[in-house]
């Protein structure tokens, strides 16, 4: 074994081989549509929520949060998502292209949108993998590498981009040359994706280790596919023995059968019956089936593509018999550390706090913000898609028993669940004020004889 000694950016030559390997997975198995899928929905949902906390006025802070639901029905450059189905397709790019480029787009005033601001969603291959130290358009003493320009001090100064997708069929001859590259400062775009290696600039498929595995799997699925369908074409052949071969007689009917002796031969079709000249058999291969073990060794051979990509085998298969749902909560668990830490080192700080800034500046040129302002919305509190409990009695139980211990408070439980706590104390004290106007709930007849009988028989302490 003699691998070779490659720095964190030589390691990924032919990084385009691998992203296009990565692309056909996803488009074409089940495995890679599965695993992109499953990450997108772990790590968005349906979105993950600014809450504007440090703005004390209630009814200044509505108002930040409308304007940010504004922005969000029309951040996208495209017009086809909103900002929280940018987010999903952005993760979506980043597990099947290994990153995405976000970038920011300008608008005017007098454009007719919230603010001057959209998104625009780009793939990894709109920024080649270009090395140069001498470039049109490349101040001195700045190199590109891998396509992003860096200066003397190795910052990042700006990414060469094509105009559009260079693999697109109306594009070729023109998004595809070098010539046709533009230069969009750094400050206007934002790299997602997740180092692997100090010092790596370019994002690699989270499904390059288990390629060629996957592959392989494929190849053989098919095959024993194809054997099956073979293996179903039964066909019965009827032979015949008329003694003498000069005969010219038909045994059966007595007629001549001078002329031809060609009998037309029907297709093999599963079921039916062809009767043969004399003298003639046929001899099948009989291969052998698909056996009693190949669910359990297609089984185990998704063990390692699931646990390349960070998946649980259940949660990526789909399959979870002879799992207990004690054994189930363990993964799970796990699964969402892992999620979590993907949240909050990548997603939130590049993605979310990233479009975040960009539309405080927007709103500031739109006067909707205040330059007082800036600094507490820019500090927004990110609230994720809180988890489904695993258990719809314990997990709600442990919590109320962490509140009265005192080791966790109501708010932190909200949060998790992924709303704001305000907004619930809102609605509950609405709840309240209607249920004792209308006499229903705690406050209708009924609730109060209840509560009358419990006092009287001392199941209640005397208010």
């Amino acid at each position: 074994w003699n691998p070779p000694t490659s720095g964190p950016n030589r390691a990924i030559v032919g990084l385009q081989k691998i992203r296009d390997r990565s692309h056909d997975n996803v488009r074409n198995e089940w495995t890679g549509a599965s695993s992109v899928q499953k990450w997108a929905t772990t790590l968005v949902g349906i979105g993950i929520v600014p809450r504007f906390k440090r703005i004390k006025v209630k009814e200044r802070k509505q108002q930040l949060t409308d304007q940010w639901d504004d922005f969000v029905a029309a951040s996208d450059a495209d017009g086809v998502l909103n900002l929280y189905g940018q987010m999903t397709l952005t993760v979506r790019g980043w597990f099947d292209g290994g990153e995405m480029f976000i970038r920011r787009r300008a608008r005017s005033l007098d454009a007719g949108y919230p603010v001057p601001l959209q998104v625009q969603l780009l793939e990894a291959e709109f920024v080649p993998m270009l090395d140069a130290t001498t470039y049109t358009g490349l101040p001195p003493g700045n190199e590109i590498r891998s396509g992003i320009e860096f200066d003397k001090r190795g910052q990042r100064i700006a990414y060469w981009m094509y105009k559009s997708h260079p693999n697109d069929p109306q594009n070729f001859g023109r998004g595809a040359n070098p010539e046709q590259l533009i230069r969009v400062p750094a400050r206007d775009v934002i790299h997602l994706f997740e180092p692997k290696r100090a010092g790596q600039i370019r994002g690699v498929p989270e499904s390059a280790p288990i390629l060629t595995q996957v592959r392989e799997i494929g190849n053989y699925r098919d095959a024993v596919l194809l054997r099956q369908q073979l293996s179903n074409l039964f066909v019965a052949f009827l032979t015949r023995k008329t003694g003498n071969e000069d005969d010219e007689t038909d045994p059966l009917t007595g007629r001549s059968i001078k002329g031809t002796f060609d009998k037309p031969i029907a297709g093999m079709t599963p079921g039916i019956i062809q009767e043969l000249e004399d003298g003639q058999d046929v001899k099948f291969a009989n291969p052998p089936e698909a056996g009693t073990t190949f669910s359990d060794y297609l089984r185990t051979e998704l063990l390692g593509p699931a646990a390349g990509q960070g998946l649980p085998y259940e949660l990526f298969s789909g399959d979870i018999r002879e799992v207990s749902d004690r054994t189930l909560r363990i993964v799970i668990n796990e699964f969402r550390r892992l999620a979590e830490q993907r949240q909050w080192q990548i997603l939130i700080p590049m993605l979310c706090r990233g479009v975040l800034n960009w539309w405080v500046e927007a709103s500031v040129l739109a006067s909707t913000i205040t330059l007082d302002e800036v600094n507490d919305v820019r500090r927004a509190e990110w609230s994720p898609h809180g988890w489904a409990p695993i258990h719809p009695v314990q997990d709600p139980t442990g919590q109320q028993i962490e509140i009265d211990m005192g080791v966790r408070s109501r708010s932190s439980v909200i949060a998790a669940k992924g709303d704001d706590p305000d907004d619930v104390d809102d609605e509950r004290q609405a709840d309240d004020e209607r249920e004792r106007a209308l006499k229903i709930g705690p406050y209708s007849e009924g609730a109060k004889q209840k509560a009358a009988a419990k006092q009287k028989f001392g199941q209640l302490p005397t208010p």
